[in-house]
């Protein structure tokens, strides 16, 4: 019968009562059985007794704050329960009116276990300075039509994605939360109120989406509540004084970008690195740690050691048939020992030691030069090993012959220390004329021989002759 009683709470006269403030330590018995809405805050009540609450079948709101609560029994009918700032214990499941809409228990103490005791018809809840220390989607999941709620000045420290899609405003400033993010708030399509203010933001790229593209007019406390509190350099700042790029917090763009400038820059020096013969001097400062393995040895090399040959001719491939049928035969001739390296080289050794073992057996190391010399790569390698012999232990080992006129300018810069040696050092230039190349070849094993006084004399003779400063009938005797 008490059922049929009921009026709705929706009336165009409400008939309120406020017994607030009168000291009362009991609800009184005799209220209108009418009343709609009863006040009794700031009264020592310390429990709600149900005696006085079982004649008003009308009561829809009820208020008791700042009354000492700690318990209160169950009212079948209240739509609107105020129970602000009182002791209130939890111990008993389910104690709030069965059809309670809105409650509040902001400023009791009651921790996170206050949502399972909560009524599942809440629409409204202010749980604001309770204690709560966490928020997770599943304590709200029990309320399939709450629009607002209060969770303001507690320790929460993260806003949980797919909150509660039915809600329209929420508060929770004051809490410890440093960042809000897009998926916090994707799941709140229905939200028009976010106040949010007086928590410790950091600004940094996890509040780049906060402060570029949530619509500030959610709210309603911006942006005077909303302050940096790290890094140090924007600590007390406000938020919206805080800048940063999209360049720099979007992961995701920044290898978009980076990955071609890379690619770019890599080219750029693999580019340079191959028009500058890298590849070559890669190759030469390998080989020259090997060559300077070899450390005192090479530096007494002439003191200890009895040379095999007296030269080693480096030459191109394509210069052969005038190596084999003028040099060679010339020289030879003479009796001079050769080292070329398709007839003395060692079967199966690697070729970068067969050439460093003949360098080093040879008292010289003879180039000749032309365009198709400049173009070989193993040519390269002898001359890279002569130089470094040059230096360490002969510096007169190096003998150039010019097979054909070749541009200094025109070298490769890997062979910039050749070009300087052309500049500096005497060479033989190959003559067409007969006559010239009888000189060539008198003054070529001058410089080939070995240094001894015998010898030094029958080359100054034989050269004289050539040159017929000398007739043939007084050679001879000079001899």
């Amino acid at each position: 019968m008490e059922d049929q009683g009921h009026a709705s709470c929706v009336t165009s006269i409400r008939r309120d009562k406020d017994l607030s403030g009168q000291n009362l330590t009991n609800v009184p018995l005799d209220l209108n059985n009418e009343t709609q809405s009863l006040d009794l805050s700031h009264n020592p009540l310390v429990k709600l007794q149900a005696a006085p609450f079982q004649r008003l079948s009308q009561l829809c709101f009820l208020k008791a704050t700042s009354c000492g609560l700690r318990q209160t029994h169950q009212m079948k009918y209240l739509e609107s329960f105020d129970l602000s700032f009182n002791s209130i214990v939890l111990d008993k499941p389910c104690f709030w009116p069965i059809h309670i809409t809105s409650l509040s228990l902001s400023n009791n103490n009651l921790g996170n276990k206050v949502f399972s005791f909560l009524s599942q018809y809440l629409q409204r809840i202010d749980l604001s300075k309770t204690g709560i220390t966490g928020l997770t989607q599943e304590d709200l999941s029990q309320f399939p039509m709450l629009t607002h709620l209060f969770l303001s000045s507690n320790s929460i420290k993260v806003i949980p994605t797919d909150l509660s899609p039915t809600l329209v405003s929420l508060y929770i400033d004051q809490n410890t939360i440093t960042s809000i993010s897009w998926e916090s708030l994707a799941g709140l399509p229905s939200l028009r109120t976010l106040k949010a203010g007086d928590n410790p933001f950091v600004c940094s790229c996890d509040s780049y989406w906060f402060m570029t593209a949530l619509n500030k007019s959610l709210l309603p406390d911006w942006p005077l509540d909303y302050t940096c509190s790290t890094p140090p350099s924007m600590a007390d700042l406000p938020m919206s004084e805080y800048r940063t790029s999209r360049m720099s917090c979007e992961a995701w763009l920044q290898a978009a970008v980076a990955l071609p400038v890379t690619m770019l820059i890599v080219l750029a020096l693999c580019s340079a690195f191959y028009a500058c013969d890298g590849v070559w001097y890669t190759k030469m400062l390998w080989v020259w740690i090997r060559v300077k393995r070899r450390g005192q040895k090479q530096a007494n090399l002439l003191n200890n050691t009895t040379f095999r040959y007296h030269s080693f001719i480096s030459y191109s491939h394509q210069d052969s048939a005038w190596v084999e049928s003028k040099l060679v035969p010339s020289l030879e001739g003479a009796g001079l020992s050769l080292c070329i390296h398709e007839r003395d080289f060692v079967p199966g050794q690697w070729i970068v030691d067969n050439i460093i073992n003949c360098v080093e057996a040879s008292y010289k190391t003879l180039f000749v030069l032309s365009n198709h010399f400049v173009q070989s790569e193993w040519c390269n390698y002898e001359l890279f090993f002569a130089q470094h012999r040059a230096i360490d232990a002969q510096q007169d080992s190096l003998v150039f012959i010019l097979l054909e006129p070749i541009p200094t300018n025109s070298l490769p810069k890997k062979f910039l220390k050749l070009r300087r040696l052309l500049m500096q050092q005497t060479y033989l230039e190959w003559p067409m004329d007969e006559r010239k190349q009888q000189v060539f070849w008198v003054n070529l094993r001058s410089m080939l021989q070995v240094a001894d006084h015998r010898i030094l004399k029958d080359m100054a003779l034989e050269l004289a002759q050539s040159a017929s400063l000398i007739p043939d009938d007084l050679v001879p005797l000079l001899k």
